[in-house]
């Protein structure tokens, strides 16, 4: 214990240190963050202009957008600072924070999605009762719920991980202080803490999978029970865009948190990441407006452009 180093700064390792070209990754990642929050911000912004988006649907699309914001916020703009002023110290307080702010939106994000694949199941299987079941009062209740849970999650977890001792190298093999790149870091022992964090995690992961599979099974043999062609394309569409965010967030989740330890590396911890905390926020706008009829009607109102004159009155 000689060696504990109390509350001096980390360093981040971060993405560039394991690349070939370090300033064109940062200009690509730039140019990444910008549009994701550009893309955001937008999509926020149509469903607040136009009433036509004035629904539970598009309101939790709306919250989806806000914690990708402020996901993506967390961790791109010090990566970037740090290439720019060549500084790679992070205080541990600055650390903790950071920490739980990327495990509160994860956690809300998970749960959030779990809630979308809900409301979509009232739609299509309940339609004529779903403006009483998705009143304004449901849609608060479920939304302040994944925040809350999100939040407690975050206020678990980093307190412990920021009070173990680190003795030694305090050399975080991350781009951000990911809870476990951090705890790697202690002298003492963590299986307890890990373990807790392991189970914590596998029911925030579990219980919206649960969620997201009874609903998309009820979806179905309503959808093949439909004797319209029509409607069955018009229920998958409104399926298959929170379907791809569930896919392509799930998946890099579970090789993070459910995965046993001994599969990963840093380098491939670094490259998943970098999927749900960049790529993610930048897809999800482009996903839910590219795929969906009403938001690109919306956006061509709002933007004034009318990309296709023949099919706009």
């Amino acid at each position: 214990m000689r060696n504990y180093t109390g509350q001096s700064d980390f360093t981040l390792l971060g993405l560039f240190s394991q690349s070939k070209h370090p300033v064109l990754l940062a200009v690509v990642i730039f140019v990444a963050f910008l549009v994701a929050l550009s893309g955001n911000a937008l999509l926020i912004l149509l469903m607040l202009s136009d009433t036509h988006l004035h629904t539970p649907m598009y309101f939790f699309i709306s919250q989806l957008s806000i914690m990708d914001m402020m996901y993506i916020s967390v961790t791109v703009p010090k990566m970037l600072m740090d290439q720019v002023l060549g500084s790679h110290k992070i205080s541990a307080t600055a650390c903790g924070m950071q920490m739980f702010l990327y495990l509160s939106l994860i956690g809300s994000e998970f749960l959030l999605l779990g809630a979308m694949s809900y409301d979509r199941y009232v739609a299509i299987c309940y339609p004529l009762r779903y403006p009483v079941l998705m009143n304004h009062r449901v849609c608060l209740l479920l939304i302040s719920v994944c925040w809350l849970l999100g939040s407690l999650d975050g206020f678990l977890l980093t307190p412990v991980a920021m009070t173990f001792p680190f003795c030694g190298t305090r050399t975080i093999y991350h781009f951000f202080c990911e809870v476990r790149a951090v705890t790697k870091l202690s002298c003492s022992d963590t299986w307890l803490y890990e373990t807790l964090m392991y189970v914590c995690c596998v029911l925030m992961i579990l219980i919206p999978v649960i969620v997201i599979s009874g609903s998309y099974s009820s979806i179905l043999l309503t959808v093949l029970r439909m004797n319209s062609a029509e409607g069955r394309k018009k229920a998958l569409a409104t399926c298959s865009s929170h379907m791809t965010v569930v896919l392509l967030f799930y998946g890099a989740a579970v090789y993070t948190y459910v995965i046993p330890p001994s599969i990963h590396t840093p380098e491939k911890d670094m490259m998943v990441s970098v999927f749900y905390t960049i790529v993610t926020p930048l897809l999800n706008p482009l996903i839910y407006s590219l795929r969906n009829k009403n938001v690109t009607e919306a956006m061509k109102k709002f933007l004034g452009v009318k990309l296709f004159p023949e099919t706009v009155k």
